[in-house]
């Protein structure tokens, strides 16, 4: 299995983006493309200390790099074209490499999939799709949590079946359940674009397509009430954004109160485990990056600012998905991800 690395895209490239490939390559059974300047790239290799490369590491030169003012919508295609994230999408789609990691543009890196790798035959948008941590089912696959801010009925029905076929093929969720998020749990709640994907996703579970519960609220998410969650762009990015930093928030004022007294620093050392398994459990960096799903071949956002052992997860997250196959489960079911006439009415309540 061959991922190809962006090593300048994100905030701590390329030194981060080469120690992260380097840990990974130890590790795991894979073999990884570095793609970005040359020069660069080898001069990391000699800070971090290693005189050459793994036998399964091997370098692609680029001399440009998509930056986070570029155009996303150009900067792949037209604007930088031999950029490190562009020549990594190109052996994606040409099927030299399985699967793409880069912690760039998020926007550059969505558009530069569209139009190079292409989506699935039958897929309206592309969605983002990470992993919330949640104690009882090991985590909630939520989607859209920025790729699209503006999204339809039918696009929330689309997400929903990428998240559940996400979560079947990765997480091994034989009947995943998929919730919506919304203000509360009536199916009139919301507003006309929720209720109108309830009735869509409520018509999808009673044919038996996906394990629709209904709707969820925010308050219930981290509870693991459901094993995918669906929203539009807009509101699922605030969700996330929220949640990482009641992480944070909570971690930093647990150090601080752990470090008032001997008494104190007594309790944190016994109860170290619990708390490095809660720091784990919490940690973006543990998960490492974020499938973008609707895409021909497995495309793995990182976060800009990951650190070497996020970039090693997002690697590791990188052959999973590689080894799941949702694509193929996605087109293998694209007919009953499109809105009929006849689902049309229902949604709007003509039916």
């Amino acid at each position: 299995m061959k991922i190809v690395v962006d090593a300048m895209g994100g905030d701590n490239a390329p030194l981060e983006i080469v120690k992260g490939a380097l840990m990974a390559a130890c590790e795991l059974t894979v073999d990884i493309i570095l793609t970005g300047r040359g020069e660069d790239i080898l001069r990391t290799l000699q800070e971090l200390g290693e005189s050459d490369l793994p036998p399964n590491v091997q370098i692609l030169g680029a001399s440009q790099v998509v930056e986070m003012e570029d155009d996303p919508a150009t900067a792949v295609t037209r604007l930088k074209p031999d950029s490190s994230m562009s020549v990594g999408l190109r052996l994606l789609k040409d099927g030299a490499a399985d699967a793409m990691v880069s912690a760039g543009s998020t926007g550059a890196l969505l558009s530069g999939a569209t139009l190079v790798v292409k989506r699935v035959r039958g897929v309206r948008r592309a969605c983002l799709a990470p992993l919330l941590p949640t104690p009882s089912n090991g985590g909630t696959v939520m989607v859209d949590v920025g790729a699209n801010a503006e999204c339809t009925p039918e696009l929330l029905l689309q997400f929903a079946f990428m998240g559940s076929f996400y979560a079947r093929s990765v997480k091994n969720i034989e009947n995943p359940k998929v919730g919506l998020l919304n203000i509360g749990a009536e199916e009139t709640k919301g507003s006309p674009l929720y209720r109108e994907a309830h009735q869509l996703l409520k018509k999808a579970g009673e044919e038996g397509r996906v394990n629709f519960i209904g709707n969820v609220e925010a308050r219930d998410v981290m509870d693991g009430v459901c094993d995918v969650l669906v929203s539009d762009g807009f509101t699922g990015n605030i969700l996330l954004k929220s949640v990482e930093g009641m992480g944070i928030f909570f971690m930093r004022e647990l150090k601080g109160m752990f470090k008032r007294s001997f008494l104190t620093k007594i309790a944190a050392l016994i109860l170290k485990s619990d708390l490095m398994r809660l720091k784990k459990m919490v940690s973006s960096e543990e998960v490492g990056g974020t499938a973008l799903l609707g895409i021909q071949r497995p495309v793995i956002k990182a976060h800009g600012s990951s650190n070497a052992y996020a970039i090693r997860s997002a690697i590791r997250q990188a052959v999973k998905a590689t080894e799941s196959n949702t694509a193929a489960l996605i087109a293998e079911n694209i007919e009953y991800m499109k809105v009929r006439e006849t689902d049309k009415g229902a949604a709007n309540g003509d039916a």
